[in-house]
């Protein structure tokens, strides 16, 4: 892609207003001032959501865009959107527990035709449908205890939600979760390790897993394909999942990936 296709065509009157050498420090200059400035007010904005009862129900993603990313320097927010992307199959998605839509707008609706993502709080879904809208996006208020979207979807994503439910609860929507899947269809989400001191991260949560372990014993009887696995900070330790009864992200039958330096593998065994 050119540079121009990446950037867009500057206009006549920028160029004629100066040369770049004087006007390239000029927009670096406004353009730092404009990151702090916004890095501040979501700070404020963070400081007030969370620091003030009652806690919301879900994270605004640009604060940690706008500031969370740079001041802790975690990839965490990111992890999640790229580790559910790599499932992606191209068709029909469903997101339970969307939040903001931040990740249905840029992880899963540019890479899928359709997104049906659903969130039972009505502020999530209308911050969603203003902030991160698509053609090919569908917000809905939906409590996917009692009220799951119907379908059949190529993906089902359940990212940063799982721990906000009973146990009981889990089974029976990974039962619904299960029903909805088309024939090769993925589950992938991420989820939070309960912390050391027995205290919970998060006042909403019903039930935080104590390990890699304890999620896959919840996903097994579901599922054929289960691959667990986790990314650990200095305060916070992540899991992540993809659940199918057909091949999941790095499985030697997935279609995505190609493996390679087996015939260098024989030739040692044979030389040994």
């Amino acid at each position: 892609m050119s540079a121009e296709r990446q950037v867009g065509r500057v206009p006549a009157f920028v160029k004629r207003l100066a040369p770049k050498r004087l006007l390239e420090p000029l927009f670096r200059l406004e353009a730092r001032i404009a990151a702090r400035w916004v890095a501040s007010a979501h700070r404020r904005q963070m400081l007030v959501q969370w620091g003030l009862d009652p806690q919301p129900e879900f994270f605004d993603h640009h604060i940690d865009l706008y500031y969370q990313w740079r001041h802790s320097r975690a990839p965490v927010w990111l992890e999640r959107g790229v580790f559910g992307a790599l499932a992606l199959k191209g068709g029909r998605v469903l997101e339970l527990a969307c939040g903001d839509g931040f990740n249905a707008l840029n992880f899963y609706g540019c890479r899928s035709r359709e997104v049906v993502a659903c969130d039972f709080d009505a502020e999530a879904i209308r911050i969603a449908r203003r902030r991160n809208r698509a053609d090919n996006i569908s917000y809905v208020l939906a409590d996917i205890r009692t009220d799951l979207p119907e379908g059949r979807f190529e993906n089902i994503v359940w990212d940063g939600a799982i721990e906000h439910f009973t146990p009981e609860e889990i089974d029976t929507i990974l039962a619904g979760i299960r029903s909805r899947l088309a024939p090769g269809g993925i589950l992938s989400g991420y989820t939070i390790v309960e912390r050391g001191d027995g205290e919970k991260s998060l006042s909403h949560h019903e039930y935080e897993f104590k390990s890699k372990q304890d999620l896959m014993r919840f996903l097994e009887p579901h599922f054929a394909h289960v691959t667990v696995f986790e990314t650990i900070y200095e305060h916070r330790h992540n899991l992540y999942f993809w659940a199918s009864d057909a091949a999941v992200p790095f499985d030697e039958k997935w279609q995505a990936a190609l493996r390679g330096g087996q015939r260098r593998e024989d030739a040692v065994a044979s030389a040994a």
